[in-house]
């Protein structure tokens, strides 16, 4: 499936029509391949079906005036982008993927932020897990009897670190299962959300 351009005869008209085209892969380049060609084709047979209805003479005119209707690609296309990169992220569970969709849907609503900041939480973990090779006292699960528990570095706390060796196949368990978690609860609100 390939993009069939539309055949302008002007040459002033064919450098605006692809501008806006080059336009619409800049603002659709985090999606995949599939959803960037699926994009820029629907708007493709837009200008083409808005410009096949012959109103003018002049052919860029009519072309300008069909791009101004459709709008910025930049902004027209920013929700649409957020969501297909969503629907990508949770499909395929890549964190990269699953960052960008976030940033990209942030303004979308308080879940999203929450989402986001449950996230970078597991990024506390992975940190965790570095910190402890290298300060191995310092790091870990710690209890004080009659207490309360803190998992983190501590550089004098009076209890006793619970985990010992076991702190970085547990934490490394805790990110896995966290971040699956995260992301199917994300892919079940995508789903909630299109269904509205």
């Amino acid at each position: 499936m390939n993009l069939t351009k539309i055949p302008f005869t002007d040459k002033s008209s064919i450098r605006i029509y692809q501008e806006y085209l080059d336009r619409i892969q800049r603002a659709t380049k985090s999606l995949s391949k599939e959803d960037q060609l699926e994009i820029m084709m629907e708007l493709n047979s837009h200008i083409y079906e808005n410009f096949s209805q012959k109103k003018s003479d002049n052919e860029i005119e009519q072309l300008l005036d069909i791009l101004q209707k459709l709008g910025s690609p930049e902004e027209v296309l920013k929700p649409l982008v957020a969501d297909k990169k969503l629907t990508q992220a949770t499909r395929t569970f890549n964190p990269v993927h699953i960052f960008k969709a976030l940033i990209l849907n942030i303004g979308n609503g308080l879940s999203y932020i929450i989402f986001f900041l449950l996230y970078l939480c597991l990024f506390a973990f992975i940190f965790l897990i570095g910190a402890k090779t290298i300060l191995p006292d310092r790091v870990g699960l710690f209890y004080k009897k009659g207490s309360t528990f803190i998992l983190g570095m501590s550089s004098n706390y009076p209890g006793h670190e619970m985990l010992g060796n076991w702190f970085i196949p547990v934490m490394i368990a805790l990110t896995i299962v966290f971040y699956l978690l995260l992301t199917f609860l994300l892919k079940i609100k995508n789903r909630f959300h299109h269904k509205h």
